[in-house]
This record gives structure tokens, C-alpha cells and sequence, in this order.
């Protein structure tokens, strides 16, 4: 972990002394729960991008580049690394690692035109004069690399209309194709002969009967982990039989599946609570395991409450949540308390009915951070806390291992003293844990 500075005169949004961080540490606190230009409960998009732009400047190429890495691959963020490329390719210093980081968080087609848009943002006019404005070589290589990545079907599923198309970035960089195979599915994209894919959304957008559609992609399982959870609602709706979902949610990999997104997909389908719990932990299985004691501190406070995105039905407690009911069950020996204006522990319950004796175990209202610490820091092996960071007091030290967990992108946070600092929330973050003190 980066060295913090000495504490200076800030405040965090709810009034308490806070305090500032190292550019490095900053830039992380931004990036890693950042969903790009999405306000949050404090702070508009708008500004926390801004905040990016000018601290990539402030921070080491390499180490830039190792976040924008890690913010695509360990906390699955698709924009945030996506701007920071964007402000690599800007600074002299930082230029000659765009091209390799590009390639390596460019995972799907469509982040080659996402990138673009992001890349011409600020320029004037139409995007059609937009496109004819310069972009640097290192971008080119980048984007052509990660251009050969892609196989017929991949490029078909995410070739849509807009403003910048996928063969304009193969026009634009004027990639080589990896052998002849690749280079007539090229041609066929340049020429709009690609084969649709065989996806729900263009069943559906093409008229197909929504039930019928869900019912054969479930039987021929072409239905992802994530797209058959976001889908649960509308399959209900459209009237697949309760049975097949179930059996589709038994047979789908869960590996890479986090215990949030079973939280975000029970609050459309409670009907399917069970399968979709079964699944969770089936998720879990298998996890190194923490020794000791923990004791775990969840925000309940009314931030907390605010939506991820505006796209997006699930509230920063939603993935906090998702932490505890991971840690309930790796953690050899734990406890878990809630904090707003009060503290109170909550029952040692598991899976969704942990979620429930979270969300209401007290009103959401204010953030009295500093004073739970001091009620709930006894004797324990290691004390992590899940927050948004914004607090009405002051933070203590930690008195024996503390993890300050961080689940939004503010500027300035809480906690003096040797806590241990992790941004961002993805089952990493427990990872993390174990392998510092295993280390």
C-alpha cells in the first residue's frame, strides 16, 4: 500500500475531519467504485471524472497503468480504466504505455468504440468531425491489437449502430489481421455481412416470442451467468415456467459470479429466493478461508441507500451486503454490526437472510462512523469496515488490524492511524486480506 500523507484541514461531505491522500491513493479512491460520469449521493459524475483527469498527471505511469488493469480485470469496471487510458495517451510521461494497456483492458468490441467516444469527448462539433480529429499512435496500436482479439461472433454481437462503429476503428488504425480467416470475417464486418449472433436480445429485437425465446436458449444453454440473472424478471414476466429457470440456475457457472449480483437479481424474482441462494453458495464454495476473529461494520446510513448507476437498481448497500455474506461465511470466527446513528449487531444469520437483518436492523439515517469503531474495536483479530467513508465524526486508529473498506468515489475520507486501506468492492478485497496476513 501506497504511504499516506500527514493530515490536513478537510472535511468529508457529512462535516467530520477527514483527511486527504497521496495522488496515487486519491486517483484510487476515485477510479475503483467509479461507474463513469454517474452522480453520486455527495458528488456528480462530472466532477469525480474531472478529479481523474487531473491526477493521472500526478502519478506514475506504471502505476497508472496497473490500476487501469485492475479496475477492468479485478473489479470488472468497463469506463473508469477506459478514461484513464484516455488521459495516459495526454502526457507526455505516460504515452508510451497506452498501447500495451489498452490491449490488455479492451475486453470486448464494443469498449473499442466506447473508448473512441470517451477518446473525442471533448472535442467540438459532430462526431462525424470529431472523427477526423487526430488520435495518437500509441491509441492506434493499442485499439488494433485489441481488435485481433475478437472472433466473428463477438464482433456481430457488439457491432450496433451509433455515433462510432467498429469498422471505423479498423478503418481508423488500419489493423493487420492475424490470418486469412480473420481477415474475410473483416471484410464481412466492413461489408455488414456478419452472421447475427444467436443472442436474446436480437430474438427479441427481431420479434421472436419472448417465452418461447428464453425457453430455447435455456435449453441450449446460451444463456450466461450475469444475463440469466438480469433476465429473471422478464422471463417471469413472459411466462417461462418457474421450473426451467430453476433448473438453469443449478446448471450455470457461478465462478465468476459475486454474492451481490444474487442480492441485486432476488430483489426482481423473490419467488426464486431458494435457487437463486442455492446458487450463491455455490459461488462460495471452495474460498480460502480467514482465521481468527472478525468483526465486520456495515453503513446503513442513508448514502448507502443510493443507486450504483443510474442504470442500475442496486444501491451501494446492495455490495456491501454481498461483502458480509461472503465474509459470514469464509470467516473462521465473525460477527457483524450496523452503523447509522447507532450501532447494532446483527444476528448470526447467513445468505439472504443475513441481507434482510442488515437492511433492517436500523432506520438509515446518519453516518457516526467514529463512534461505532470505538463501540465495536475489542479484542478481535481484525476489524473491517464497509462505508462510504462519509461520517458526521472522527475516525480513531484502529487498535489492532483495521481495514477501511471503501465502496464510492469521494475525494476526502475518514480514519487516522494505521488502517489498511482497500477501494472499490469485489470479492478481491477479502482475497487481498488473506494473502496480506498470510504474507
Amino acid at each position: 500500500m501506497a504511504k499516506l500523507n500527514k493530515s490536513k484541514a478537510v472535511r468529508t461531505h457529512e462535516g467530520a475531519k477527514g483527511r486527504s491522500f497521496t495522488p496515487e491513493h486519491e486517483l484510487r479512491r476515485a477510479v475503483m467504485s467509479c461507474m463513469l460520469w454517474e452522480d453520486q449521493f455527495y458528488e456528480d459524475g462530472v466532477s469525480i471524472a474531472d478529479r481523474i483527469g487531473k491526477l493521472v498527471a500526478l502519478v506514475e505511469p506504471e502505476t497508472v497503468a496497473a490500476m487501469a488493469i485492475a479496475a477492468r480485470e479485478d473489479m470488472k469496471l468497463r469506463h473508469a480504466p477506459l478514461l484513464l487510458v484516455r488521459e495516459m495517451a495526454r502526457h507526455e510521461g505516460h504515452k508510451a504505455l497506452v498501447a500495451a494497456t489498452l490491449e490488455r483492458i479492451v475486453q470486448r468490441p464494443d469498449e473499442l468504440t466506447e473508448f473512441l467516444a470517451i477518446y473525442w469527448a471533448d472535442a467540438l462539433g459532430p462526431m462525424q468531425q470529431r472523427k477526423r480529429a487526430a488520435v495518437s499512435a500509441q491509441v492506434k496500436k493499442g485499439l488494433a491489437r485489441a481488435l485481433t482479439k475478437f472472433d466473428a461472433y463477438q464482433l456481430a454481437k457488439y457491432d450496433r449502430d451509433g455515433a462510432v462503429r467498429i469498422r471505423d476503428v479498423l478503418f481508423l488504425t488500419h489493423a493487420k489481421p492475424k490470418d486469412a480467416a480473420q481477415e474475410k470475417v473483416w471484410k464481412e464486418l466492413v461489408d455488414g455481412k456478419l452472421a447475427a449472433p444467436d443472442t436474446w436480445e436480437v430474438a427479441l429485437s427481431g420479434g421472436a416470442n419472448k417465452r418461447e425465446t428464453f425457453e430455447r436458449l435455456i435449453a441450449e444453454r446460451k444463456l450466461g451467468a450475469l444475463a440469466l440473472l438480469r433476465n429473471l424478471r422478464g422471463m417471469l414476466a413472459a411466462g417461462v415456467k418457474k421450473q426451467a429457470i430453476a433448473r438453469a440456475l443449478e446448471d450455470m457457472r457461478t465462478d465468476r459470479v459475486l454474492p451481490y449480483r444474487f442480492i441485486a437479481a432476488a430483489q426482481h424474482a423473490p419467488d426464486l429466493e431458494p435457487e437463486l441462494e442455492h446458487a450463491m453458495f455455490r459461488a462460495i464454495e471452495g474460498h480460502a478461508r480467514l482465521p481468527g476473529q472478525t468483526r465486520i461494520l456495515v453503513d446503513v446510513s442513508g448514502s448507502m441507500d443510493a443507486q450504483i448507476s443510474a442504470r442500475s437498481e442496486m444501491r451501494r448497500l446492495d455490495a456491501a451486503c454481498g461483502l458480509a455474506v461472503l465474509a459470514r461465511e469464509i470467516c473462521e470466527d465473525v460477527e457483524i454490526f450496523t452503523f447509522s446513528n447507532e450501532v447494532k449487531k446483527v444476528p448470526p444469520r447467513r445468505g439472504f437472510a443475513l441481507r434482510d437483518a442488515i437492511v433492517k436492523s436500523q432506520p438509515h439515517r446518519g453516518t457516526e462512523l467514529g463512534k461505532a469503531v470505538a463501540q465495536v474495536d475489542q479484542k478481535a483479530t481484525r476489524l473491517i469496515v464497509f462505508t462510504d467513508e462519509q461520517a458526521h465524526d472522527p475516525v480513531g486508529a484502529p487498535k489492532g488490524l483495521g481495514y477501511m473498506v471503501n465502496v464510492a468515489s469521494y475525494q476526502h475520507g475518514v480514519g487516522h492511524g494505521p488502517w489498511r486501506r482497500i477501494d472499490g468492492f469485489s470479492e478481491k478485497i477479502l482475497d487481498w486480506i488473506i494473502a496480506m496476513e498470510g504474507d
